[in-house]
């Protein structure tokens, strides 16, 4: 099995930076592409940002300029840094992995448990 475990939310005033973390371990071969979604109360989960092995990025529009993907293929470990906080930022953020557990091209979508991120005054 696959885990992926999320660090780095909490609550920061508006303007303010956080640093989330989401490390893979367990029957790991190989991970592909990775990605940060989030969810706010009452809205669906949206895609934030995502990079592939290689380093290629995308993000959502409402974050451009403002957050940076990042990973550490030796660690199996994805980051997102954000700066310049906005409360319409406030979600729950869920890491999103592509994993290969062995040899054959097959790969399977694993999810973190979520880390909650609040942006208030």
């Amino acid at each position: 099995q696959v885990q992926l475990v999320e660090s780095g939310g909490g609550l920061v005033q508006p303007g303010g930076s956080l640093r989330l973390s989401c490390a893979a371990s367990g029957s790991i071969f190989r991970v592909d592409a990775m990605g940060w979604y989030r969810q706010a109360p009452g809205k669906q989960r949206e895609l934030v940002a995502t990079i592939t092995r290689s380093g290629r990025t995308t993000y959502a529009d409402s974050v451009k300029g403002r957050f940076t993907i990042s990973r550490d293929n030796a660690k199996n470990t994805v980051y997102l840094q954000m700066n310049n906080l906005k409360p319409e930022d406030t979600a729950v953020y869920y890491c999103n992995a592509d994993v290969a557990t062995d040899w054959r091209p097959m790969t399977t979508y694993y999810w973190g448990q979520g880390t909650q991120v609040t942006v208030s005054s």
